[in-house]
C-alpha cells in the first residue's frame, strides 16, 4: 500500500497514462501521409506501405543508433530518407514532420486525466517522465507541470534510473519521496522501484500483474488513484 505521508512529489508518465497513444500516432500517420500526398506523390506511394515505413526506420537506426531515444530526430531523419528514396525533394521533411508532430500533439486526454492533473499539481510538485516526444505546451498540459523530462532531451530512457533520479532532483525530492504514476510494469513500476520510488500501476485494461515484485497500488484509473489521498 502506499505511504501517503512520505509522498512529497509525482513523477508521471503520459503516452497511455493521460492519453492513449496508438489512435495518436495513428491519426499523425494520417496527417504525414495526406501532406505528402499533395507534395511528395513519390514519398506518400512509399509511406503508404507500412513495411516500407518500418524498414526505413530500420535504415535509419542501423545509421544513427544515437537517435533510439530521440524520436523526433529519428521521425525526421525517416522522413527525409524516403524522401531521397522516391526522388522527391528531401527539404519537404522538415514542413512534413511538422505536420506528423502537431497531429502527434494533438491528443484525446482520457476523461479522468484533467481531473486528476488538477487535483494531484494542487498537493504536489508534478514532473512528466515519459520515453516519448510530447510536447507539453503543444499539448495544453504544461501549466501542471513543474518540469518535464523526455527520453529525447535527456538522452536516456525508462527504465534507466538515471532518468528517474533526474526527475526526483527537478522536483526537489529524493526519489523515496517520490510517488511515480505509470500504466507500464517493467519501465514504469519496475524501473521506479530499482529507484526505491513508491509506485502506481494505472492497469486501465485490467491486465494480470506479471513480476514478483509488485506496485504499492494498482488502479484502473486515475480517478481511482486521487481517491486514495
Amino acid at each position: 500500500m502506499l505511504n501517503l505521508q512520505k509522498i512529497s512529489a509525482i513523477t508521471l508518465d503520459l503516452d497511455d497514462t493521460l492519453w492513449p497513444i496508438w489512435p495518436t500516432i495513428e491519426r499523425a500517420e494520417q496527417a504525414l501521409q495526406s501532406y505528402l500526398l499533395g507534395h511528395a506523390p513519390r514519398a506518400s506511394a512509399l509511406f503508404a506501405d507500412p513495411a516500407a515505413r518500418l524498414a526505413l526506420r530500420h535504415e535509419v537506426m542501423a545509421a544513427q543508433p544515437e537517435l533510439l531515444h530521440q524520436l523526433s530526430n529519428l521521425r525526421l531523419a525517416q522522413i527525409r530518407l524516403g524522401l531521397l528514396r522516391s526522388g522527391e525533394d528531401s527539404a519537404l521533411a522538415e514542413p512534413a514532420f511538422e505536420v506528423f508532430f502537431d497531429e502527434r500533439n494533438r491528443v484525446t486526454l482520457f476523461d479522468d486525466a484533467l481531473p486528476a492533473l488538477a487535483f494531484l499539481s494542487a498537493r504536489f510538485p508534478l514532473v512528466a517522465l515519459s520515453n516519448g516526444n510530447a510536447d507539453l505546451a503543444r499539448v495544453g498540459l504544461a501549466g501542471y507541470f513543474k518540469a518535464g523530462l523526455s527520453a529525447q532531451v535527456f538522452g536516456v530512457g525508462k527504465p534507466d534510473r538515471r532518468i528517474f533520479e533526474a526527475a526526483a532532483q527537478a522536483a526537489g525530492v529524493p526519489p523515496d519521496e517520490v510517488l511515480h504514476i505509470g500504466d507500464d510494469a517493467e519501465l514504469d513500476v519496475l524501473a521506479a522501484l530499482a529507484c526505491g520510488m513508491q509506485t502506481a500501476w494505472v492497469n486501465r485494461e485490467d491486465k494480470l500483474w506479471p513480476h514478483a515484485q509488485e506496485p504499492h497500488e494498482t488502479v484502473r484509473s486515475l480517478a481511482e488513484l486521487t481517491a486514495l489521498f
